[in-house]
């Protein structure tokens, strides 16, 4: 039951966000600037930016994590080699 909650509540989340943005960047331009409806939203350079920081922020993090999963992999593979060795010697 809480795992449907949390999945309703995101799809609520992705549905407003989605539609903001679409409202922002498809209607605004065409709403005089003097219209107390952009008070709602920042000025349209950020309709670029924030994606663009987001994407690069997301890959970033997926980067990361790749980079210390591989590490660790790496590390693993080694030690099972060394003792793989240290065990032929004895």
């Amino acid at each position: 039951m809480l795992g449907t909650l949390v999945g309703l509540a995101m799809l609520v989340a992705a549905t407003v966000v989605f539609s903001y943005y679409t409202l922002w960047t498809l209607a605004m331009p065409f709403v005089d600037l003097d219209h107390p409806l952009h008070s709602f939203f920042p000025p349209r350079e950020w309709a670029i930016r924030i994606p663009v920081i987001l994407i690069l922020l997301g890959s970033a993090v997926v980067g990361s994590f790749l980079s210390v999963v591989m590490i660790r992999s790496n590390r693993k593979k080694a030690a099972k080699a060394k003792a793989a060795a240290s065990k032929k010697k004895a």
